[in-house]
């Protein structure tokens, strides 16, 4: 190995093929687990986790929060920890949080709590110090241990040390990744990552419900019914276009984590840019291909601190950076003006080159296949290739020994052979004869009966032991040889963790942007103006859902500045697209903060600090509110929470009361925010069809507040959609017209429509289930003449039956009627 690694020293060495390396192999993911630890004092959140995945440790400083919690909602919204560790001695807003999370039906963490001594900050301390960290020199002293720690864990927040020290506890109790190990061998930290939500746009879950933009539906494969989700019609299925599963992890995060960082989100605009130009698409697809090899580094390098590195583990190691360092030769061609690609250039070093060299000189993939271990090439190890060489050649030299203890045996033994057994060493190997039946016909002069098998006799002779006294156990001592030679390569590699880890996170984010950049192409999508001003304006936006769907979409635009137009009233028939123009508006400003190319032809877009909507979202079963109670919530939240900085989504609020009620609410929520100070109003677009509230003149007079209404027009009896936005208000909601399309029949539909009438001019309603006067007259005529008709001096008259036959029925009728 030493010389291996003198001679891998200068530059200029060829990569060979990874040979017989399965491409299409997938492989074998452990079940990871992430530990959340939590201290909430104060108004203040201390907290970290545990990702077994890669062994990394993530760390958020002590950060304010209110009552409600709700940033560690959105913490435990996004890392979604399988376990969550707390004290036991809480603040009663923790109780709470934890009340409200274990009602959940859909997410049920297990909750840990330990004693308040166990978040002591001197027991965090020493933990962290007594921790298991492999990156770390094994005679690091204690000192310089806690010196490196202190550059990676802010010890200066009160609340994070305690946090991390109950977590280190669960660790080591639960032994997460190790748990067929030693005890001696604790659970290895190999990183440490800063978690913030610091610049991140919130955005809550009925948001990302409503807007679709995450969906999950039930496998289609009968075999995967119970054990997976695909993802859906969203925004997420639609741009999710990576080559990698780390690709598609981290675009999530992205979807989950929208910044307002411009900083960001131009380093993503830049490479978006340039991989949409036509031009480059060849260099789009070459980079995509190599992506397809970069395998999991942090699970690589998890086994390999663990000593639990397989063959195929090597195959995968030697192909990811194989193909790194061709990423990077390709990426140096390009523009270096691009961060990223500047970034990859510098970033992917030599260590990459050291790697890829250092086992394609090593490892001998061919032989280790074959016999299913490490095994590595000659003259890697000179011992080894002597221990390699007599084994080679053992084969003849035992053919000799064979003959000349046969000329020794009992001439009834016709044949013999010495074999080698690793462990057990070389037996001499005779057939069994027919005279041998008991054991003790086993015995013979100057041998030693060792075993029967398959009706052969094994013996060890005088020359067996001197043969294992000479050449000794040669399998076992290779394989022993071979393990330091991959022991030494393991920690060559680990040495040198950090480039990995930096092609991994780069590699990820540049196949994140690859993706985006395909969709961008083939849905037409432009790149937006980011701007820090007040201001969005969208020309001729798109649905990006919606026109896939359709065959033919009508765009429509939006603009809202820092003076104008920030309040914005729409009004239209239903299913004119009052919601599609909502949701399309919140998509594009999301993808925006994403750093996507957007659906419209033009759009120069602020960065938001929170999309805030009111739409139909959750069931109200499932949560155990009404939907009035339900609504009220989510326009509370946008109320309380909205800044100038925000975009608020307002579709159909009110309805789920009486008319008067939902109407003053809804004029009260708008009066809210267009009497508020200008830097303070939101975005705001409220669907409705309360046109009292614009016919009344419930809603203050102000320059922010403009109205809009979607075109329909009327040919006819029909009513057509015309899915056209313009300036104005509308003065019907053309409920008929939309009840005949959906079928409603044409006797109801009338009669709606001449009660809606009456309604509106103040007109008595009559009932048609009752007789009119003229109807009555005339019934009364019939009966009065049928009497006068009467001979009453017939005698055959029987009067009693005609009253019973003739008036008693049609009195009766007519006492019905009125």
């Amino acid at each position: 190995m030493a010389a291996a690694l003198g001679n891998l020293g200068g530059g200029g060495l060829v990569f060979e093929p990874p040979g017989r390396i399965a491409d299409e192999e997938e492989e074998e993911e452990d079940s990871p687990a992430i530990l959340l630890s939590v201290l909430v004092q104060h108004g203040q959140v201390g907290l970290c986790f545990y990702d077994s995945e890669d062994s990394s440790l993530h760390y958020m400083a002590d950060t304010p929060d209110n009552y409600d919690l709700h940033l560690l909602a959105r913490v435990i919204q996004e890392v979604a920890p399988h376990v969550i560790i707390t004290s036991a001695k809480q603040e009663h807003s923790m109780t709470r949080y934890l009340q409200q999370l274990g009602s959940n039906p859909n997410y049920k963490p297990e909750v840990v709590t330990y004693p308040y001594v166990d978040f002591g900050l001197e027991v965090g301390k020493q933990r962290l110090c007594s921790a298991h960290l492999p990156l770390l020199p094994s005679d690091i002293s204690e000192k310089d241990k806690m010196s490196y720690l202190s550059s990676c864990i802010p010890f200066d927040s009160s609340l994070l040390p305690r946090a991390v020290g109950a977590l280190l506890k669960c660790l080591d109790r639960r032994r997460v990744g190790v748990e067929l190990e030693d005890r001696s061998v604790g659970v290895p930290i190999l990183q440490f990552h800063a978690y913030t939500l610091k610049g991140v746009v919130y955005i809550d879950k009925d948001t990302y419900s409503v807007l679709q933009i995450f969906k999950s539906d039930l496998h289609p494969s009968v075999y995967k019914l119970q054990s997976g989700e695909k993802e859906g019609l969203s925004l997420y299925g639609i741009l999710n276009r990576c080559r990698s599963k780390f690709g598609s992890k981290l675009l999530r995060q992205w979807f989950l984590r929208p910044t307002q960082d411009l900083a960001v989100l131009h380093r993503r605009q830049e490479v978006i840019r340039f991989f949409t130009s036509p031009r480059n698409s060849d260099v789009l697809s070459t980079l995509q291909a190599l992506l397809r090899s970069i395998r999991n580094i942090p699970g690589l390098l998890r086994r390999m601190s663990l000593s639990h590195t397989k063959v195929t583990d090597w195959q995968s190691l030697y192909k990811t950076v194989y193909s790194a360092v061709c990423i990077r030769d390709t990426v140096r061609h390009l523009p270096q003006s691009i961060q990223l690609f500047s970034d990859i250039s510098g970033v992917f070093s030599d260590d990459l080159h050291y790697i890829a060299s250092l086992i394609s000189r090593v490892v001998d993939f061919e032989a280790s296949l074959e016999e299913n271990r490490f095994t590595i090439k000659p003259n890697v190890d000179p011992a080894v290739d002597e221990k390699k060489r007599r084994m080679m050649g053992l084969s003849d030299f035992l053919t000799d020994v064979a003959r000349r203890e046969l000329e020794q045996l009992d001439p009834r033994i016709p044949s013999c052979c010495v074999i080698y057994i690793p462990l057990i060493g070389f037996l001499l190997s005779v057939p069994r004869l027919p005279t041998m039946v008991e054991k003790e016909d086993f015995e013979m002069e100057g041998l030693d009966f060792m075993f029967l098998s398959e009706d052969r006799l094994h013996y060890r002779s005088q020359k067996t032991r001197e043969l294992d006294d000479l050449l000794g156990d040669l399998h076992c001592d290779i394989r022993d040889m071979e393990t330091a030679v991959m022991t030494q390569l393991q920690n060559a590699v680990l040495q040198r963790s950090t480039s990995l880890h930096q092609v991994m996170d780069l590699t990820a984010e540049l196949d994140c942007l690859m993706a985006m950049s395909s969709a961008s192409q083939e849905y037409n999508y432009s790149s937006p103006k980011l701007t820090s001003h007040r201001k969005i304006m969208i020309t001729q936006g798109r649905h990006p859902l919606l026109e896939l769907c359709s065959p033919l979409f009508v765009a429509n635009s939006f603009q809202s500045s820092e003076s104008e137009g920030r309040v914005k009233i729409i009004t239209g028939p239903n299913s004119s697209g009052k919601s599609i123009y909502l949701k399309q508006v919140g998509l594009i400003v999301f993808m925006a903060l994403i750093g996507s190319d957007v659906p419209a032809k033009e759009a120069e877009i602020s960065v938001v600090d929170g999309i805030y909507t009111r739409m139909k979202g959750r069931e109200s079963v499932s949560v155990g509110l009404s939907t009035f109670m339900i609504d009220l919530n989510q326009m509370a939240q946008a109320l309380n929470s909205s800044t100038g900085n925000s975009l608020v989504l307002i579709d159909e609020f009110g309805k789920g009361t009486n008319t008067v009620d939902g109407l003053s609410l809804l004029a009260a929520s708008v009066s809210y925010w267009l009497r508020k100070a200008l830097v303070n109003v939101p975005h705001t677009l409220v669907a409705t069809n309360f046109h009292s509230l614009l016919q009344l003149g419930l809603l203050p007079t102000n320059g922010l507040l403009s109205f809009l209404t979607l075109e329909t027009a009327v040919d006819g009896d029909e009513l057509v959609f015309l899915y056209q936005l313009k300036e104005g208000i509308c003065q019907s909601s053309y409920a008929a017209n939309i009840a005949t399309l959906a079928g409603l029949p044409t006797d109801l539909v009338s009669r709606a429509v001449e009660a809606s009438e009456h309604y509106r001019t103040g007109k008595p309603i009559k009932r048609i289930d009752r007789a009119s006067s003229d109807e009555q007259t005339k019934r009364c005529k019939t009966v009065v003449e049928k009497f006068l008709s009467l001979d009453l001096e017939d005698k055959d008259l029987d009067l009693q039956s005609f009253m019973k036959d003739e008036l008693l029925p049609s009195a009766g009728e007519l006492l019905n009627h009125s």
